[in-house]
């Protein structure tokens, strides 16, 4: 997989480089780069941002640095394969595990992260015309900036890549994974010592019978998911 990040604040995106994300980029899972708008500015103040059209407070990304930064990604891009636009906004489409799923299948994904009051619109519109183009929101909640929006959404993703996690078998007890009943959450989980501070460890889960183990799991995701998002248990 390859992802490219535009922002103009690229040291934002350095959480890349630790972790999981970095180790895939060290072991060439994932080709990773991050480019600095401002790059594309024309003038000494390498502005990237004018006015509201139609008044209001708040400054708009302009349409031009980011249609430059766009066309050299594509240009220097893989011949072969069109990219996938990504790009986070509170106004878009809720950003799901479903959706993280279905973005690690991807070869090529930009993040463009806006700023201030968003991208100038035309940006969307012109790259629908040639790409898939998606606005993505990470929840009900205003952020300065798509930056944290895109590290959010990376982690998703990259984790869900083949070969980038230590073990396999992690993602599909996740919370939110397909395989849960009604995607519900993960319970609680524990490790040694049985005792910490006065607190046991569940007896059943020291009890070595899987069967018995496997419904208190069940029963726990259950009473969470209940709990802290019983919008999750409603019919559709």
């Amino acid at each position: 997989m390859r992802i490219d990040i535009v922002s103009i604040f690229p040291e934002y995106l350095a959480a890349l480089e630790l972790s999981l994300i970095g180790k895939a980029v060290g072991a060439g899972t994932v080709e990773l780069a991050v480019h600095d708008l401002r790059d594309h500015a024309v003038d000494v103040h390498r502005t990237v941002d004018d006015t509201v059209c139609g008044g209001g407070p708040g400054m708009v990304m302009k349409p031009e640095p980011w249609g430059a930064a766009l066309d050299e990604l594509i240009e220097i891009g893989p011949v072969d394969t069109r990219p996938l636009l990504l790009i986070p906004t509170p106004s878009g489409r809720l950003f799901t595990q479903a959706m993280a799923d279905e973005l690690a299948t991807e070869k090529w994904l930009i993040f463009a992260c806006g700023r201030y009051e968003g991208i100038d619109a035309r940006v969307t519109e012109f790259y629908r015309k040639s790409m898939d183009v998606r606005e993505v929101s990470i929840g009900d909640y205003v952020l300065a900036g798509g930056e944290a929006a895109a590290l959010a959404m990376c982690e998703a993703v990259v984790r869900l890549v083949p070969g980038v996690l230590g073990n396999a078998s992690s993602a599909p007890d996740d919370s939110f994974a397909a395989g849960r009943d009604g995607a519900a959450l993960e319970g609680p989980v524990f490790t040694k010592p049985a005792t910490w501070r006065g607190l046991a460890v569940p007896p059943v889960l020291l009890s070595g019978h899987h069967g018995e183990i496997a419904k208190w799991r069940e029963e726990s995701s259950a009473q969470r998911t209940g709990e802290y998002r019983p919008d999750l248990l409603q019919e559709p």
